[in-house]
């Protein structure tokens, strides 16, 4: 594997002073924050120079230069789990997570995660996740099934990483939704940050955040159910979830932000009814544009079917994707 230092280098543009962990955080989303406190910890975070703590209190202008030269290993087990391969080859592979499967291990569940399986699969994976994160450069929520980009190395992890920074990345979802939306497309802007309320909860309701963009088009109606196609420009954690509700909607069986109406669903779903469809990006290493479109799963198919038996759905839209 190649061991070549990995840069990464920042300029601190915010007026208010922010922690510097939680600023390698916030531009390097890829990676744990255990991880950067590590590396802070073993000299390879500077600030203008000059090594500084955790909670250093950064200043706009000042410039953050992280780099890793000795990624560190920890084991997770492997386990025979199959996977699901859309592409590989011997650098990065695209996996179609199946529902219900966490991306990485957690303090609660350290089996049965996308990581466990791909440590069985590959005989390398790229470090810079951190712990329990091998070959991981973005994640899924544990109920939304879809295309997963997997890193083998760490250079193409940086490469991507990179690419879904800068928004170059093409990601694409469906989600199944009770309630129409007010328009058949449109765009949705606001800013994300964590519930004052604390717990795992995010919020758009207060002035702090980071931005958060997504687009979305009506695929299909129903009485009071649509099929959506949702283009989140951003990535910030539950963007869809959130954004759905300034538009009349939910998605089926999201009890977190649903509340009492995410239990309500015509048809008996057992997870959050999202799904990523479309994954887009440029290879790092042929620097051909490859596109990716994980089929639909089973549950969201027989959720369709229902409502399609329960009731014909209005002129002007198709049938869904197959």
């Amino acid at each position: 594997m190649d061991r070549r230092p990995l840069s990464y280098r920042f300029r601190v543009e915010e007026e208010k002073k922010l922690r510097l962990d939680l600023f390698l955080k916030n531009n390097l989303p890829h990676l744990s924050r255990s991880f950067i406190q590590g590396a802070i910890q073993r000299g390879e975070v500077k600030v203008d120079g000059e090594l500084r703590e955790k909670d250093y209190s950064l200043q706009r202008g000042q410039i953050v230069i992280l780099t890793l030269s000795s990624p560190v290993k920890i084991e997770v087990k492997p386990e025979a789990i199959p996977l699901d391969i859309l592409w590989e080859d011997e650098t990065l592979m695209v996996v179609n997570k199946s529902p219900g499967m966490l991306v990485h291990p957690t303090s609660r569940q350290t089996k049965g995660t996308l990581v466990n399986a791909l440590l069985h699969h590959s005989p390398r994976l790229s470090t810079l996740g951190g712990w329990g994160r091998q070959g991981i450069v973005h994640r899924l929520d544990k109920d939304t099934s879809g295309a997963v980009v997997v890193a083998k190395d760490d250079h193409t992890h940086l490469a991507l990483a990179s690419q879904f920074r800068k928004r170059i990345v093409k990601k694409i979802y469906l989600g199944l939704a009770q309630g129409n939306p007010p328009q058949d497309k449109g765009r949705i802007a606001t800013r994300i940050e964590r519930s004052s309320h604390g717990g795992i909860k995010m919020s758009i309701k207060g002035r702090g955040g980071r931005e958060a963009v997504t687009e979305y088009k009506v695929l299909k109606k129903w009485e009071d159910c649509s099929l959506l196609e949702l283009h989140p420009l951003t990535g910030r954690t539950h963007q869809i979830r959130l954004h759905l509700h300034l538009i009349n909607c939910y998605l089926a069986g999201d009890t977190l932000y649903g509340g009492k109406k995410g239990r309500n669903f015509p048809y008996p779903v057992k997870r959050t009814m999202l799904h990523a469809r479309v994954l887009g990006f440029f290879h790092p290493g042929k620097r051909d544009w490859m596109e990716f479109t994980a089929p639909l799963p089973q549950d969201m198919k027989e959720a369709m079917d229902f409502l399609d038996s329960s009731e014909n759905p209005e002129d002007g839209f198709s049938k869904g994707p197959p």
